[in-house]
């Protein structure tokens, strides 16, 4: 994706399509990693969201209404206009044509739970209503950010909102952000890093489960699969064995099939569909 982002956080998705970022104030900092709103729908009708490792919390303003697609475009299902996504696996595919204004909030890995109430890994691969987990104050929330004519106002709503939501009283587990972390740049394995944290390797894996909303080895991979995607945004690259080597793969098959699994598309074919302006993390079908 090219954005042409000015100082103020402003970018320019195509000729009509705008978007902005912020990073909240703490301590909102240690749990989200930041505040968006996209502005005007794009021309093509759906696109496919990558798996992240994280979750997110997306308000539509232009209409009470998610229209959420499985890999295949086959099913789809009909949510509220504002929706809690989990930590997903595979891509899953959007309606894009209702996104004509568009607000969210991006977490941290692990930085979810405080805010909904509820595990991460209870949502893993789902979407849900936010009122099933905020209840009436949902759609209040949405109201608010309806009304509010700019998106500085609507940051500020949306702050508000998720500070008070905010549960002091919820402890996060450690272990599960430190080994996160380690994933987040490296390959270390699961047996390690449940050594390094001093848990059994079952209770590991339970609690990066309940914590992240994935298996470390899984969240290890989407990690690695982002940091490939990263490198290949920002070049043309034609090497694509050096840039396996080059973001922790042991070799070229390994990359193309965790982007076959995880974009529907091998690396070369998804660098061609990246050319169309979108948001970060999507991918536009034409």
């Amino acid at each position: 994706m090219a954005v042409d982002a000015a100082p103020s956080g402003y970018g320019r998705l195509g000729l009509s399509m705008f978007y902005r970022s912020t990073i909240p104030g703490p301590p909102l900092d240690r749990f989200i990693e930041n505040l968006w709103c996209l502005s005007d729908a794009p021309g093509h009708a759906r696109e496919r969201i990558l798996p992240s490792g994280t979750l997110e919390l997306v308000i539509n303003l232009h209409e009470d209404e998610f229209r959420i697609y499985d890999a295949h475009e086959e099913r789809c299902r009909r949510l509220s206009g504002a929706i809690v996504s989990g930590a997903y696996r595979r891509f899953f595919v959007i309606d894009t044509l209702e996104h004509a204004s568009v607000v969210g909030v991006h977490f941290r890995p692990g930085g979810a739970a405080p805010f909904l109430g509820v595990p991460a890994g209870g949502l893993a691969d789902a979407h849900i209503d936010l009122d099933a987990v905020w209840g009436r104050r949902a759609g209040e929330l949405r109201e608010r950010l309806c009304a509010a004519a700019t998106p500085e106002q609507r940051f500020r709503i949306l702050e508000h909102a998720l500070r008070a939501r905010l549960d002091p009283a919820r402890r996060r587990h450690g272990a599960a952000l430190v080994a996160a972390s380690h994933l987040e740049r490296s390959g270390a394995g699961v047996g390690e890093l449940a050594a390094r944290v001093g848990l059994s390797h079952r209770r590991f894996i339970d609690v990066f489960g309940a914590e992240i909303g994935m298996t470390p080895k899984l969240f290890g991979r989407v990690r690695r699969f982002q940091r490939a995607l990263a490198l290949s945004s920002r070049t043309a690259p034609a090497d694509w064995a050096g840039m396996a080597h080059a973001t922790g793969y042991c070799d070229q098959s390994h990359m193309i099939r965790d982007f076959v699994e995880f974009s529907g598309f091998s690396p070369a074919d998804l660098h061609r569909h990246r050319g169309d302006p979108v948001k970060e993390n999507h991918v536009a079908l034409v």
